[in-house]
Order: C-alpha cells, then structure tokens, then sequence
C-alpha cells in the first residue's frame, strides 16, 4: 500500500459502477485520496463541500453530460479536470480541452496510464504554483529593500501618489515623516559597514513597531527612511515621530569590545 498523499484528492465521475469502483480502488491504492460518484449534479454537489485537485469523469453521463461538468468546474473551482469517453469518433482532444479539460483519454484505459496522467497533471498544478509564488516573490523583491525588508524608494513614490491624490479628493489629513540616522557615515567609518547594517535593519524594526495598520515605511536611501501617515495631522505625526526617536534613542548598540553607542535622528 502506497503512502497516503493527502494533499491531493480525486474525483471520479462515472455512471458504471464497476468502472467507478475500480478506478476509485485503484486510485487509493497508488496513495490519494479518492471518492467517487456516479452522475455530474452529485458530483458538483461534492464539490460545494470538499476541494478537489482532479476529477476525472466520463463524458456520456445521465443529466449533464461530463463536459457540461467540466465547464462548470473551471467556471469557479481551482481543479483540473481528465475527461474520458469510450466514443472516439464523436468527440474529439481539441473539443475537451475548450470547454477547459487539462486531458483526454480513450477508454477503456488501462489504469496504470489512468494514473500517469493524474500525476501528470499533479505534476503540471505544482509547477503552475510554484511559477505563482515565483512571480509573486519576485514582484515583492521589486519594492521591498533587501537589507531592512522595509518598502523602498519606488514603492515610497507610488504609494505618495496615492496618497496625495486621495488626500486631494477627499480633503482627508495626510502626514510624511522624513527620517535621517545623525552622523551615520561616522558610524560606518569607525566601526564598518556591517555594523551600520545591523543598525539600519532594528531602527527599521523600531519604526515598523510605532506606526498602525494603516501606516506604511520605506527605506528612502542610504540612512534616509520616510513614513506615510494616512489621516494623520500634524500634531499626531509630531507625536508618532517623537515616539520613534525615543525609541531609537533608548536602544543601545555595541559595536566593538561591549562599548555602548547610542543612535539618534
């Protein structure tokens, strides 16, 4: 008996019940979980309770036929769908994959190749995610400062257009903080730039730890950080810009030899 892949759950559509059984045996034998119904209409009712990865239905079913179905599932489910029919000369590759099947298969299949092409498709669904969580990594590094994980420069501009465009629409309060480390370039002189590094990344922690939700803060440039306060007026931002000197202010760094120096804006 095969491992349990329980990240990955079948769906067998099929209106013969020995072909049904012995597909849905046959599935859970090789490790998934399966489950198995005999018509279209009970197999979307499965559906509004449990997420499929893949269903595999025949395409001659009684009541809505298996490519109806299939069109239905890619209508609002995240599932990849193998149609099968024993009437090749009716239905055609070309024809399944329209109305959004991701495979076709003849039957009768052998269930070995039954199962190679669920782990094909399997197989095509983790890479598709993985392009996802790519592209969704790669949009996140192109506004976000590597060293402090802080918003940078591009997405500062971007999101001060915003902003102000609101702030000029709705008239709503709307605040910029601007915050400059002193004598920084001393810092990295005397005690190196892996030293300046760390300092950069707790007061970008700091900053992060005195705004709200609704706040964001950006690395601007070198020492350099900005903060955009959304419906925020001048005596609120003055009172978030005193708590984050103060905090900075309290923080102790010991660059060399246990020496405490203490880090100001």
């Amino acid at each position: 008996m095969a491992i349990l892949n329980a990240e990955n759950h079948i769906l067998i559509v099929d209106d013969d019940e020995a072909v049904r059984n012995t597909m849905n045996a046959y599935i859970k034998n090789a490790g998934y979980m399966s489950d198995a119904v005999a018509c279209a209409e009970d197999a979307l009712a499965v559906l509004k309770k449990d997420t499929f990865q893949v269903i595999i239905t025949d395409i001659k079913l009684p009541g809505m036929g298996g490519l109806e179905l299939t069109k239905a599932i890619k209508k609002d489910k995240d599932s990849d769908v193998i149609v099968m029919t024993g009437y090749s000369d009716d239905y055609s590759y070309e024809e399944a994959i329209n109305f959004g099947a991701s495979d076709f298969v003849i039957k009768p299949v052998r269930l070995e190749e039954l199962l190679l092409r669920v782990r094909r498709v399997l197989k095509e669904r983790e890479l598709s995610k993985e392009r996802v969580r790519m592209m969704e990594k790669l949009q996140k590094l192109a506004i976000t400062d590597g060293l402090t994980k802080l918003y940078n420069s591009r997405s500062f501009y971007s999101q001060l257009e915003l902003e102000v465009d609101r702030n000029n629409r709705y008239q709503h309060p709307l605040a910029l903080l601007l915050l400059d480390i002193d004598y920084f370039k001393d810092f990295n002189d005397n005690y190196g730039h892996l030293e300046g590094d760390k300092v950069l990344v707790r007061f970008s922690q700091i900053i992060k730890s005195c705004l709200r939700t609704n706040d964001s803060a950006y690395r601007y440039g070198g020492e350099e950080f900005t903060v955009i306060l959304p419906e925020t007026a001048g005596e609120e931002a003055k009172t978030v810009a005193q708590r984050i000197r103060a905090a900075l202010e309290a923080e102790r760094f010991s660059p060399e030899n246990g020496k405490d120096v203490q880090i100001t804006i």
